[in-house]
């Protein structure tokens, strides 16, 4: 049996995922009980669950290095094997989850930012160069940074959603 295969075989059936909402528009709606949406939040949470998965964790924080950081290593001492984030992945200057994420890295899964960029150029065009998404290990718990829209997010759920038990898997050997 080839390798992947036999980690399929081998990799949890059924994952607890942290979904993780970073966007200070949002957040600062919510603080003054405007009415928000978390589309992006929603969106995730359905397709984890239609997956057969458990959302664990679903938060909504600001577009800040500090909170970013504060909910990710929260989530990394539970029991999740996944944390996905969605928002702060662009190129304005409030968009730092990458920059927060990154350095915490074990081990950077590049191609899943190129695969998701190319499966977006072929829905969006051009603008899907425009994102940073990316993903990586750390501690042996698989990290997702998405952008916030809720068609990002679904684009990239189809991607990661297939994969994920595979990469939890070889991420916790």
């Amino acid at each position: 049996m080839p390798a992947h295969e036999d980690h399929r075989h081998y990799a949890p059936k059924h994952l607890k995922i942290a979904l993780i909402t970073v966007s200070t528009s949002r957040y600062r709606a919510k603080l003054k009980g405007d009415e928000f949406t978390d589309e992006a939040g929603e969106a995730a949470s359905r397709l984890v669950k239609d997956a057969g998965h458990k959302v664990v964790l679903r938060e909504l924080i600001e577009d800040d290095p500090r909170l970013i950081l504060g909910s990710l290593l929260k989530v990394l001492d539970g029991k999740s094997h996944a944390v996905i984030l969605m928002g702060g992945t662009g190129l304005a200057k409030r968009d730092v989850t990458v920059e927060t994420v990154r350095p915490l890295f074990d081990k950077e899964m590049e191609g899943f930012g190129e695969i998701f960029r190319a499966k977006s150029y072929q829905l969006i065009g051009a603008p899907a160069y425009l994102t940073r998404a990316t993903a990586g290990i750390v501690g042996g718990k698989v990290i997702y940074c998405l952008p916030g829209s809720p068609a990002a997010v679904e684009t990239a759920l189809d991607l990661i959603l297939s994969e994920l038990p595979h990469a939890v898997y070889v991420a916790g050997d």
